[in-house]
């Protein structure tokens, strides 16, 4: 079942000193969200991830196409008590605590009186803020209002959860935690949409995702596929010998620092290269299988079209 169809939607900007310039922001883009999945939003500033976002939310309306929400028109407001919405900069009352921020949103999405509070400690326990939860915002560090930011979208209990660029402040522990939250988000059966930047968070946590580039959807795809796709090739890395010529003749990446050098091998080569840095006497520091495939996804769907242009 798909829980957010986007059909043709197109977003036109007026720009320039007198408004007549026209700048798409969204040329036409098509695809859909399936329930209880993570979906990633990907691409470079300016990519359009936001102004999805925000066309999805109601904020701003586009300029052709559809979307639809539960099956509901986004301008529909029984689509409003079902979703949660983290935008990229929220702005937080700075007078407020966290939890009585919390308490005013969940009254605001329709939490009865006698639940907000308990709903609202719940939620900032879940983002890791109950320490802080009684702390005036302006007080907060960014990484905390972030995470605030995070409660204020699940406080009711939403079916569908928006994320804009989530991780934005974050230390890589509050990352991590943040990459916890949506995977408990999706055990629960949750359907979570975020964008990011962030290639290895996405890679981490999602199912799917869709590559946008200058307003146009180069790309959508699953993500277990990509990692099968992109098996085959190792990193070895060693220190003590930073010159082993037979290894070095057979990777497909070698770089040396000193003592320490890192060779990325074929997978079938792993054996050979391995009994090569035992027997130069070198300290095996370690054999990893190398990934990034959602890195290479995303490269080839952003560079290409410019390569073409170039040629």
């Amino acid at each position: 079942m798909a829980v957010i169809e986007i059909q043709n939607l197109r977003k036109t900007y007026k720009t320039g000193f007198w408004r007549k310039t026209e700048k798409e922001g969204l040329k036409g883009i098509s695809f859909e969200v399936r329930e209880g999945e993570v979906f990633g939003c990907l691409g470079p500033n300016g990519a359009g991830k936001t102004t999805t976002l925000k066309i999805l939310m109601g904020l701003i309306f586009p300029s052709g196409g559809t979307a639809r929400i539960l099956g509901m028109d986004i301008h529909d407001p029984r689509v409003k008590q079902q979703i949660g919405f983290l935008p990229e900069q929220p702005y937080l009352y700075d007078y407020l605590t966290p939890l009585e921020l919390l308490e005013y949103y969940a009254g605001l999405s329709g939490v009865p009186a006698r639940e907000r509070r308990k709903r609202s400690e719940a939620a900032l326990a879940r983002a890791g803020m109950s320490e802080a939860a009684n702390m005036p915002m302006r007080k907060c560090s960014k990484g905390m209002l972030q995470r605030v930011g995070i409660a204020q979208a699940i406080v009711h209990d939403p079916k569908v959860v928006f994320l804009d660029e989530p991780m934005s402040g974050l230390d890589p522990i509050g990352r991590r935690e943040v990459r916890e939250l949506i995977q408990s988000l999706h055990d629960e059966g949750k359907t979570v949409f975020f964008s990011t930047h962030i290639l290895t968070d996405a890679e981490a946590i999602c199912d799917r995702v869709a590559v946008l580039d200058r307003g146009e959807l180069k790309g959508v795809d699953v993500v277990a596929d990509l990692l099968s796709k992109a098996r085959g090739k190792v990193e070895i890395t060693w220190q003590g010998q930073p010159k082993i010529e037979s290894i070095r003749a057979m990777s497909l990446d070698y770089h040396a620092t000193g003592e320490s050098v890192r060779a990325v091998v074929k997978e079938a080569d792993t054996d050979r290269v391995v009994d090569a840095v035992r027997q130069a006497g070198a300290r095996l520091v370690s054999v990893t299988p190398v990934h990034g495939a959602l890195e290479e996804y995303f490269l080839a769907k952003v560079d290409a079209p410019k390569k073409e242009a170039e040629e």
